[in-house]
């Protein structure tokens, strides 16, 4: 997140800093726990399915412990109708003006003042959702492109251990050459 001067007064898991773990094999259940759970809350918004995508997808590879969810809804004006819905079950919608990525929605999990799931609402054409599972794809069936990945994003995270933006910027690169090669 950028420097703000509202940054004192943002909750702690708004500004934690980035820590990059081994991969937990229990991540993938705790997906399927959270799919299970959003997925009845969703499908009047049109949403069809659920997937996990991110580094917590995908066996092996180092992530920040943070699970990352895309789900597609009809209308992206349907975020203050289901910000209501997922507020008691501690997800806090992140506005997109603060986001600045408007082909999203983007919720937050929080647990213990920590984050523990993003929850992205794309549109069902939505190019950056096809992007992130074949990305994802390419990280689990590339043990060459998954162990760069991972040494990449150790990196990163002592670099701008306290600016999500940047940590997520600087993977960009990589992300975007590796979906162009493969």
């Amino acid at each position: 997140m950028h420097t703000s001067p509202h940054e004192n007064s943002w909750p702690v898991w708004a500004t934690e800093p980035i820590v990059v773990v081994d991969h937990d094999p229990s991540w993938a259940a705790q997906a399927m726990e959270e799919i299970h759970f959003l997925q009845p809350l969703l499908s009047p918004f049109g949403n069809s399915g659920i997937w996990h995508i991110g580094s917590t997808a995908v066996q092996g590879l180092c992530a920040k412990p943070v699970l990352d969810l895309v789900a597609p809804i009809a209308s992206l004006n349907s975020a203050s109708v289901i910000t209501r819905i997922l507020s008691p079950y501690h997800w806090h919608y992140v506005p997109y003006e603060l986001d600045q990525r408007p082909w999203r929605r983007f919720y937050i999990k929080v647990q213990q003042n920590k984050r523990i799931a993003h929850l992205h609402l794309v549109l069902p054409g939505e190019a950056r959702w096809h992007e992130q599972l074949r990305f994802r794809d390419i990280l689990q069936d590339n043990a060459y492109v998954r162990q760069a990945y991972a040494a990449l994003k150790s990196m990163l995270a002592e670099e701008y251990r306290h600016d999500l933006d940047a940590y997520a910027a600087a993977k960009s690169d990589f992300i975007r050459k590796t979906l162009k090669d493969y």
